[in-house]
């Protein structure tokens, strides 16, 4: 074969071995899968004992749903019933002690985040029913008319 084959053919295979190298002496020896497969994905074996101790920010609705029950099911009812109620209140981490209560945000963004209208139907999230921020009411917040945990609700504003 000619010089112009052989050139970058080799310039090529250094360069995987330069990328091997690298790998070898910058990824530590504990790095991979391990023995659970792919459940916990990648992961450095060595650093377990540091995630144990790290504290969970996010509790999950279950955890919501045992003082607040009413509020739950009436999400559940609803076309919110696929939110967790962390991703509008924030995470409960040391909720109820600290804070005692959850930040309440009423803000017209927070709504709007999942409800300003998108013009492309074809993904999922063009399949919730949108608003126009700038001609729906747009000095008022969404709370003065709907109940966030089930908007469908009947008696709802």
């Amino acid at each position: 074969m000619k010089n112009h084959v052989w050139r970058p053919l080799y310039v090529a295979l250094c360069i995987v071995a330069l990328i091997l190298i690298v790998r070898v002496v910058a990824v530590p020896k504990d790095f991979g899968v391990h023995d659970r497969g792919y459940m916990y994905g990648w992961y450095r074996l060595g650093n377990e004992k540091e995630w144990r101790n790290f504290k969970v920010k996010y509790k999950t609705s279950a955890y919501c749903m045992s003082c607040h029950s009413d509020i739950y099911e009436d999400l559940q009812r609803s076309p919110h019933a696929r939110i967790m109620c962390e991703d509008c209140h924030g995470p409960a981490l040391g909720h109820p002690d600290d804070p005692p209560t959850l930040t309440i945000n009423r803000e017209r963004k927070l709504c709007l985040r999942c409800h300003s209208y998108l013009p492309y139907k074809t993904s999922g999230r063009g399949k919730i029913r949108g608003v126009d921020p700038d001609t729906h009411n747009p000095e008022a917040e969404c709370v003065l008319c709907h109940y966030p945990h089930n908007p469908v609700k009947e008696g709802s504003k």
